[in-house]
């Protein structure tokens, strides 16, 4: 994935980048609300860019931008990648969601739903990082191009149960892969973020049998964990929890960029599995992580459940449906692991090949 920190690198980005760089980048100012926003689309090559709008405090305008490309980039692979018809798209919403009250959030919101309704279903928005299935209800006042809704508005609801039923299934594909056994009974797994997603990855592990240690900064989180589950043991921080013996399994599942150049060399599990975004901190941490003999899950290929229902719910949503699609990462994270060694490159570079050939293809009808 590209990396890009400054003005220079956003515009390299969006016109210059070898693989082409975005279709369109949208900046949104509503004055009265206070909304900040960016969206942008990467590619409409597969059909209407799909991918959620995040909420977060960006420390510089820049940033966010920035942030807008990268997950923006990372939707059209994942959705190639899913199998759905649907190329990459992201939203940020510069600021902070826990210091704006009721009202303004919901004018704020409601703004923000014009600009993507300017866009005409080029961009098709859903939850993420600080947005919730409420949020997704006012937004759709305002804009018909909006998934992630509550089943009483016409939504399938929450979807980080399918988005951790996902990462469930690319972790035993892991499993097979390195111990030729799909199954977690008796592995150690250690879960940095427990909150949306984590929480129910975790139950999916215990019901497997396995050993669970998490981490998270909230310590609310931490302790709805504790109260369900009691034998789950607690890390203080993701650098102790990464250090912890015996760790079979890490899964990353907060903000991104948890693979990096400090993390790496400390890192004691054999498989990196987890449910975040961009995990990976620039390019070459994938070769990095080979090197250690650290089998890599591609982010986007297992964290790809939420998007497989937000999909399903321009169709009329249907559950069952939804988790027979999600149940099928187990497979394609396998025919990734296969490719990658086929090949000769790690299972990042094997999964975005993939992924870019289906791009190619619809490109050329």
């Amino acid at each position: 994935m590209t990396d890009v920190t400054g003005a220079d690198d956003v515009l390299h980005t969006l016109f210059r980048a070898d693989q082409g760089g975005h279709e369109q980048v949208v900046l949104c100012q509503d004055r009265a609300s206070g909304l900040k926003a960016v969206i942008a689309i990467h590619s409409t090559a597969l059909g209407p860019a799909l991918g959620g709008t995040r909420f977060y405090p960006y420390a510089t305008e820049a940033e966010a931008v920035a942030d807008a490309l990268n997950l923006s980039r990372g939707m059209s692979y994942k959705n190639a990648m899913a199998g759905l018809d649907h190329g990459g798209g992201k939203a940020v919403i510069i600021g902070d969601p826990d210091a704006i009250e009721a009202p303004q959030r919901t004018e704020l919101l409601l703004a923000y739903g014009r600009f993507v309704a300017s866009l005409g279903g080029r961009y098709v928005t859903a939850c993420d990082v600080g947005t919730y299935v409420a949020d997704m209800d006012v937004v759709a006042r305002t804009c018909q191009w909006t998934t992630g809704r509550s089943p009483e508005n016409g939504g399938a609801g929450d979807s980080s149960v399918l988005t951790a039923f996902g990462v469930f299934q690319g972790m035993r594909a892991s499993a097979q892969h390195v111990w030729g056994d799909p199954t977690l009974r008796g592995r150690k797994v250690a879960v940095a973020g427990v909150g949306k997603v984590g929480r129910h990855l975790v139950d999916h592990l215990l019901s497997d049998g396995a050993e669970v240690v998490i981490t998270d900064v909230r310590e609310e989180s931490v302790r709805a964990i504790a109260a369900r589950h009691p034998e789950v043991a607690v890390a203080p921080s993701t650098d102790a929890l990464i250090r912890t013996e015996g760790l079979d399994i890490y899964a990353p599942c907060a903000l991104g960029g948890a693979l990096n150049d400090e993390s790496v060399p400390v890192l004691t599990a054999k498989v990196v599995c987890g449910a975040a975004n961009n995990q990976l901190a620039h390019p070459g941490v994938e070769k990095d992580l080979a090197d250690r003999a650290i089998l890599y899950a591609p982010d986007y290929v297992v964290n790809a459940g939420g998007v497989i229902q937000v999909a399903d719910e321009l169709h009329g949503f249907d559950f069952d449906r939804c988790k027979a699609k999600a149940a099928k990462i187990f497979d394609t994270t396998l025919a990734i692991f296969a490719r990658a060694k086929e090949d000769g490159i790690p299972p990042a570079a094997a999964a975005d090949r993939i992924a870019e050939q289906r791009m190619a293809e619809a490109r050329q009808h």
